[in-house]
């Protein structure tokens, strides 16, 4: 078999260490088994040569034992070849659901900025397409690499034993075939590595286009969309081609160089046999080795091609798994303390890229149970400024603290459970609405989901649902309508129950009926909390107890609604531009 190139020998190291080393007993049993069946292998050829040199002596006896010795024989390998399938399959299959499991745990661990370099489908493809390679690679290590490797083994010492020298004049032809495919295998895992990014970007582009086909149909995108995505295939068509054609070249190359061993030997022993130096049994044995040797060989010519194809795909595995999160806990963090809640912005810089700095120099305090309102245009730095709050980001510079606690020394689940988070766009799982709700704290009982739910305005639509409460809401909660959505998760915040709620334009999105239902419930949930709440129309903010004005990733003015208006502002021009663009 050809020299594997590049990192794969440590790639697949790393696999052992991480994922198969725990299953080494199981393992050593396959190797067993693997053992028995290259011994067995090696044996066919000596007993085809003995039969026949048998018949040659008119050995009746061995008319007799002969067939006993080649069932048991052919019995041993088949039985472990049984096994050794069943062993392997059952570790491949355990190591898969690990690494997917550790993978998908990674990425749900993962940063916001790190998950969104690539699009959920690209990462779901993750799951499908290069585990496809893995488990492949995996698999052949154990039924090619090792069990043909054993069958090699056995065959060539039977070869050796029947005939050095011709087993030599055989050998000349391996390194003419493994020049070749070394380099079959360096293509292959360029093309594999494209490959796999350019079927996430064709997973990422198909999921996109069915999520906004709404907007598709309503400007007439169907065309532009459908030949974008046949674009998409057709590219990864060429290349699957392109991998396709390579594999297609070990074939010949296999053919012919075996073909060549057989033809050198065919010759040799057939002069030695019409010669009398060798009888017909060592001509048919050797032959039968050969012959039998063919298969294995070629299996591990073609092992290289796949082994590339996984390490491409490995290496994508390790590099995402080995990108530690940046918002980490620190090692001597300390659980928030309960106090009244009030949020400090102290000299907080943030940017999101190195060219785009989205918060400069903001010094802020929210006081304890106070609704504090966030307004201007968009890209103002509003979003930003909530997002620090439960460290979803870090900040640049500066720090922010609860209660004079920075949220950097602070445990990371001790600081989320202090926060609410409830927003536009309603994250709603595919699961009941009473299990969407009771994510607000785990382990709550029916009786307070449904206190939770009261309390939303949700009750009353969910108790008209078909399974009320045991309701499926389907992917995304596509089941429900927008206001239904809303409320369900203004009651998974209500069962939580934490000091500290962020509102990011809740009710932006609904209907007058919608907006009035989920309105009076936010000004329940928000009584006696330290809210902080993005505000696009100005009418929703008018009773805030501070309004902040941010224009350009900075902080303009601060002040109440009729106190900012007297004033002539920002605040001022903002709310005559919404009168003005009013109906």
């Amino acid at each position: 078999m050809a020299r594997l190139k590049g990192d794969t020998i440590p790639l697949l190291m790393r696999v052992w260490r991480e994922w198969l080393s725990p299953h080494r007993g199981t393992l050593a049993v396959v190797l067993l088994l693997i053992a028995l069946v290259g011994a067995s292998t090696g044996l066919y050829p000596a007993l085809i040569k003995a039969a026949f040199d048998a018949f040659d002596h008119k050995d009746s006896a061995a008319l007799a034992y002969g067939p006993l010795v080649v069932i048991l024989v052919t019995s041993v390998r088949g039985f472990s070849l049984f096994g050794q399938t069943v062993l392997t399959n059952r570790v491949v299959t355990r190591v898969e659901a690990d690494m997917q499991a550790a993978l998908y745990a990674h990425l749900i661990d993962a940063d916001l900025a790190q998950l969104g370099r690539e699009s959920p489908a690209a990462f779901t493809q993750r799951f499908t397409t290069d585990f496809a390679f893995i488990k492949e690679a995996l698999t052949r290590i154990s039924t090619v690499l090792l069990r043909d490797v054993a069958m090699l083994v056995g065959l060539v010492a039977a070869l050796i034993w029947m005939d050095p020298v011709l087993t030599l004049v055989a050998a000349v032809t391996v390194p003419f075939v493994a020049g070749p495919i070394g380099r079959i295998g360096k293509k292959l895992r360029r093309v594999s590595t494209t490959t796999q990014e350019q079927m996430g970007a064709m997973a990422s582009l198909i999921s996109e286009s069915l999520q906004g086909v709404r907007v598709a149909k309503t400007y007439a995108m169907e065309g532009y969309l459908k030949g974008r995505a046949r674009d998409a295939l057709n590219e990864v068509r060429r290349l699957k081609m392109k991998a396709a054609n390579a594999r297609g070249r070990l074939d010949p190359l296999l053919e012919v160089g075996g073909g060549l061993a057989v033809a050198a030997v065919l010759m040799l022993v057939g002069q030695r046999v019409m010669s009398g130096e060798r009888t017909v049994g060592d001509f048919t044995g050797y032959v039968a080795a050969l012959l039998l040797a063919a298969q294995p060989a070629r299996a591990l010519g073609t092992l290289n091609a796949i082994l590339q194809e996984a390490a491409a795909a490995l290496r994508r595995y390790f590099d995402l798994m080995d990108e530690a999160p940046r918002i980490r806990q620190a090692p001597d963090a300390v659980p928030l303390s309960a106090g009244p809640g009030e949020i400090r912005y102290e000299a907080v810089r943030f940017r999101y890229r190195e060219d785009a700095p989205a918060l400069e120099g903001i010094d802020l305090t929210v006081p304890a149970g106070s609704t504090t309102a966030l307004v201007g245009r968009s890209g103002s730095g509003k979003s930003s400024l909530l997002n620090l709050v439960p460290r979803l980001y870090d900040v640049g510079g500066g720090r922010v603290t609860i209660d004079g606690q920075d949220v950097r020394a602070l445990t990371i689940p001790s600081l989320r459970a202090a926060v609410a988070v409830v927003s536009q766009e309603v994250t709603l799982f595919d699961d009941t609405v009473a299990a969407n709700i009771g994510f607000g704290r785990p382990g709550s009982t029916q009786a307070e989901i449904e206190a939770a739910a009261e309390a939303a305005a949700a009750h009353g639509f969910i108790a008209k649902l078909p399974e009320g409460y045991d309701f499926r809401v389907g992917p995304g909660g596509g089941r429900l309508s927008g206001g239904e959505r809303q409320r369900v998760s203004l009651a998974r915040a209500f069962l939580k129950d934490a000091p500290i709620l962020l509102l990011d334009e809740a009710t932006s999105a609904l209907d007058s009926e919608s907006e009035r239902l989920v309105q009076g419930a936010l000004t329940r949930l928000m009584r006696g909390r330290t809210t902080l709440v993005i505000a696009h129309r100005l009418s929703t903010v008018r009773e805030a107890d501070l309004i902040v004005v941010m224009e350009a990733g900075r902080v303009i003015e601060t002040g109440r609604h009729d106190d900012l208006i007297a004033a002539g502002g920002a605040y001022a021009r903002l709310h005559r531009m919404q009168l003005s663009d009013a109906p």
